[in-house]
């Protein structure tokens, strides 16, 4: 019999506040606005919604068959529970906030998504990526309209401009035009690493003027004002260049068929520069006051004010006194420079650094990753999140203008941290795990802290300072870590008061492992200074300071030293606790016996040092991994190397058995690596059961529990994973075909994109397709049902011709599928195969179709046209069809009696329709005249609810730089 073995599976992750893949987005709580917020973050492959104030995590997105990070997300401004989230390998997917649960997914990017937008009214998506292509998405069609391409290198900015259309009157007062028959798709401004500042016309698909956005290379972020009649774009050395864009202009082109070439609705305003000379990763315009907040990747992000028109007149004014005064001096007074100075009192003309003022830089406690305002309704100061990268959330507090201007004049404002999310994970990289007996308690220990989890809530009980940590073990009891660092301390801490009970400089060197031995009484610690030290517990009377009472303590006593030839890496127990392995720098194991400490076994054969090992629990193997990317399995009787396994892709950090459990004989094994993947081993017949993919960094540590049903991983990407072995059993054939046919699909993908976009490669708009695993599938689907739909047309007609000369034939055999289905027409199964199919995928699907099978298709869609199933769909798929294959089908004489037919099936069908709506239109137009009629005249006047918004909210003045 094939022996099976159990499969383990993601079951969850923790310790992740927010990772620096992508930007943050916050929303209100409810719809007052009141209160801290939520801040929308990723978290690697989860998008996770946090409460800012209580620092508690909200809801989890995760979409099970995602593995990649995720790297953009927007809010819709119509629905605030729809969010927009890109991910790493170019597809976006649309939740719904309120359920947790994706809605629409899209795929048109080759690569990681680097921005998106909605458009004002909510309906379309644009979205950037690093494959310099961008695509707007239909998101009631659920399709993606077209692909812009322009840009030469990563897009990095985006916005949809879409202005209402004014009309000036004749006092120079404006009126909004409500007329909605003039409006145009509106326009897009985008910004590329390739430092191009782009303007596109949306309603004709192109490009209707580009700049030079940064003197110095590249341009990396974009921000556009609320009222759009400016933005700003920046780049490296700190360089921020503000441009102004007329709207008006904007708007009249949307309706002139022939606007000149000569015009420019982008204008160079001038130059800023940033006190910090690193890269600018975003810039973030207040939605209703005259700031905005730019960060690079230093610790801090400035806050810039938008000066009123009123203090640039002043400021001017100030300024020509000056030359004035000057002018004096020098008894120089001539007439052009008076003049020169009354010209300038032009507010528009003034010198940008007079419209933009640096406010106040908020030091951040890490690198900022992204920032977003918070607009909590009350309150007259501002409100920044700040995403950091060092895993932690932070919420500023920072005083305006008006605030600052009664309390002293030039009196920096001084902004206060008010609320951080940073308890629920690390601020560094997690290098060591350690779970307890029962396996209820997981410590996980860091450069600077130490946390105590419990595994089945997933929240951190316990939070300790502590040295840079390498490993830590629970003692037995569970009430108290030990912790070895890098500067060579031992720290013992007491979970239940949490404390720092003993801290020993035990060594010289860092300390890189500790082993507890089976008894529990005693730990031994190697280092890097070349020894191995064992230390007992012991309970030590200590005095109370100023009394004569005695205290009891638990304190470490140094009992025996093993000193070796090179630096220790890593130490082990054997479990009838009779041997000691000690691996060392010279890339042997060396194996002791632990009552003589006298060499047992010298065991050679790894190329680079090992860095970590285990012992079997019937302890008879050993084995070992090493940086030389092999793992291997020695017997312990005779130190012979039973087997060598080239295991990973690169370093194993750590090798672990799994004990006796339900599935195997205490000798599998669980390996983890920088390659980011833990792998599933059988030691007796050094086979790879199986691979677990979900990190996104390297693997720094894992632990097995005591029952062996689960294990915790734990990496780079700040995660801690829970893997938890299922009652699915596992083949090795089958699962060495599951990978070949992994690798075999992901080619298929790329190589059939290659052949897609070689001809339209040198156009400025195409299409906004991608063929994946999804749609090929699809494809074939659709093919199928054409065939046997086919097939079962000529059988229904042949079985009419003969009951036309004998009523009493036998009706005929049918395909199985049909009669299964509930014997249903060919037609309705083709209809059900094509409404199946997602919208975003549809095109690409129709895509995979040959040429030979397109007649077919059509002969099914004159049934729809006659029978109007389903209209919207027929039209898209026909309409697609002729527009893909239009050469061949103008070329083929039996295609054109078939076109006509068509034609007038679907006149008539869209006919009936069209009367149809306008009748439900009228009718409907009818009744909300007689509610309107019907209804309670309440007395409420209409213009209360705007005063009172207009009152908190000073009115912006964004004149001076457009």
């Amino acid at each position: 019999m094939v022996k099976s073995y159990l499969k383990y599976e993601h079951a969850k992750s923790f310790g992740v506040v927010t990772t620096n893949t992508s930007n943050i987005v916050w929303s209100s709580k409810d719809r007052t606005g009141t209160g801290a917020g939520h801040a929308i973050v990723a978290a690697n492959e989860e998008v996770l919604c946090w409460d800012v104030k209580k620092g508690e995590l909200i809801s989890r997105w995760r979409d099970e068959r995602c593995t990649v990070p995720v790297t953009a997300i927007a809010q819709s401004q119509i629905d605030k529970d729809i969010f927009a989230v890109g991910y790493d390998d170019g597809s976006i997917r649309l939740w719904d906030s309120k359920i947790s649960t994706v809605i629409v997914s899209f795929n048109g990017h080759k690569s990681a998504i680097t921005n998106l937008a909605f458009d004002k009214s909510g309906v379309r998506l644009a979205s950037g990526s690093k494959d310099t292509d961008i695509i707007i998405w239909d998101l009631v069609a659920e399709v993606g309209q077209f692909k812009l391409r322009g840009h030469k290198d990563q897009v990095t900015g985006l916005r949809f401009i879409e202005p209402e259309p004014q009309i000036q009157d004749d006092d120079g007062s404006r009126a909004m035009v409500l007329d909605e028959n003039t409006s145009s798709d509106g326009f897009l401004l985008t910004t590329g690493k390739d430092s191009l500042l782009k303007l596109w016309d949306l309603s004709s698909r192109h490009c209707i003027e580009t700049h030079l956005s940064q003197t110095n290379g590249e341009c990396w972020a974009l921000g556009v004002t609320p009222d759009l009649s400016g933005c700003i774009t920046a780049g490296n050395d700190g360089e921020m260049k503000a441009w102004s864009l007329d709207v008006d202009a904007l708007i009249a082109s949307a309706r002139h068929v022939d606007v000149s070439a000569t015009t420019h609705f982008l204008q160079d305003r001038g130059v800023l520069h940033r006190q910090s000379k690193d890269r600018t990763i975003e810039i973030v315009f207040h939605p209703k006051r005259d700031y905005f907040a730019v960060h690079g990747s230093e610790k801090s992000v400035d806050v810039w004010r938008i000066r009123s028109e009123a203090e640039i007149r002043k400021s001017l004014a100030r300024k020509r006194r000056r030359r004035r005064e000057k002018q004096k001096d020098g008894k120089a007074q001539d007439e052009e420079a008076e003049n020169a100075d009354d010209a300038i009192e032009d507010v528009s003309k003034a010198d940008i650094s007079e419209v933009f003022v640096q406010y106040v830089i908020v030091r951040t406690g890490g690198k900022a990753r992204s920032v977003d305002w918070a607009l909590s309704g009350s309150q007259k100061d501002l409100q920044l999140l700040v995403a950091t990268t060092n895993n932690q959330i932070e919420y500023y507090n920072v005083p305006n203008k008006e605030k600052i201007e009664r309390k002293k004049k030039d009196d920096i404002p001084d902004y206060t941290r008010a609320l951080s999310v940073d308890l629920p994970g690390h601020r560094a990289d997690i290098r060591a795990l350690s779970l307890s007996s029962d396996d209820k308690m997981l410590a996980s220990a860091a450069n600077g802290s130490m946390k105590i989890w419990n595994i089945k809530t997933q929240t951190c009980i316990r939070t300790f300072e502590c040295g840079y940590a390498l490993c830590c073990a629970f003692l037995p009891g569970d009430k108290v870590v030990v912790i070895g660092t890098k500067s060579g301390e031992l720290q013992l801490f007491d979970v239940a008061s949490a404390s720092l009970l003993d801290n020993v400089q035990a060594h010289e060197g860092a300390i890189w492992s500790l082993t507890v031995h089976p008894d529990g009484r005693s730990v031994v610690s190697g280092s890097a200074d070349k020894m191995a030290k064992f230390w007992d517990f012991k309970i030590v009377q200590e005095a109370v300071l100023g009394t004569t009472r005695t205290t009891p303590k638990l304190k470490l006593v140094q009992s025996r030293t093993l000193k070796v030839s090179d630096d220790i890496l890593s130490l082990k127990f054997s479990p009838d606790a009779r041997l000691l392995a000690v691996a060392l720098l010279d890339n042997t194991v060396k194996v002791f016996f632990v009552d003589s400490l006298n060499l047992y076994l010298n065991l050679y054969g790894h190329k680079l040092p090992v860095l970590s090992m285990d012992i079997s629990y019937d302890s008879k193997l050993i084995v070992t991994s090493s940086a030389d990317k092999n793992i291997r399995v020695w017997g312990l009787d005779f130190g012979d190397c039973h087997k060598a396994l080239f295991g990973h892709q690169d370093s194993i950090l750590q090798v672990a058995f799994v004990p006796h459990n339900s599935d195997g004989n205490g000798h599998h094994f669980f390996s983890s690596s920088k390659d980011r993947t833990i792998r599933y081993w059988d030691g007796d017949k050094f086979e790879q059961i199986q691979r677990l993919d979900g990190h996104h960094g390297e693997i720094w540590t894992i632990a097995i529990s005591h029952s062996g049903n689960f294990l915790v991983s734990a990496g780079h990407d700040k995660s801690i994973r829970v893997w938890e072995e299922t009652d699915e059993q596992i083949f090795l054939e089958e699962e060495r075909e599951r990978e070949i046919e992994e690798l075999y699909e992901r080619t298929l993908t790329t190589s059939l994109e290659k052949d897609m976009d070689a001809g339209d490669e040198n156009g400025e708009v195409a299409a906004a397709s991608k063929q994946t695993t999804e749609t090929l599938m699809a494809g074939e689907r659709i093919q199928e049902a054409l065939e046997m739909g086919m097939a079962d047309l000529n059988l229904m007609k042949e079985y009419e011709e003969a009951k036309l000369s004998n009523p009493h034939a036998p009706p005929p055999q049918r395909n199985p599928v049909f009669l299964a289905l509930g014997n249903i027409t060919a037609e309705t199964h083709v209809m059900s195969v094509l409404q199946r199919i997602k919208a975003a995928a549809l095109h690409d699907a129709l895509l995979v179709l040959p040429f030979s099978t397109v007649p077919i298709l059509f002969t099914f869609l004159n049934i729809f046209a006659m029978r109007s199933m389903n209209m919207p769909l027929t039209c898209r798929i026909l309409f697609f069809m002729i527009k893909t294959h239009h050469k061949q089908i103008v070329a083929s004489r039996t295609m054109k009696t078939m076109m006509d037919g068509i034609r007038t099936n679907l006149r008539a069908a869209l006919k009936r329709q069209k009367d149809e709506m306008g009748v439900n239109i009228a009718a409907l137009k009818v009744v909300g005249m007689q509610i309107r009629d019907n209804s309670v005249k309440a007395y409420v006047d209409e213009t209360w609810e705007d005063e009172s918004q207009d009152r908190s909210l000073k009115k912006r003045a964004f004149v001076h730089v457009a």
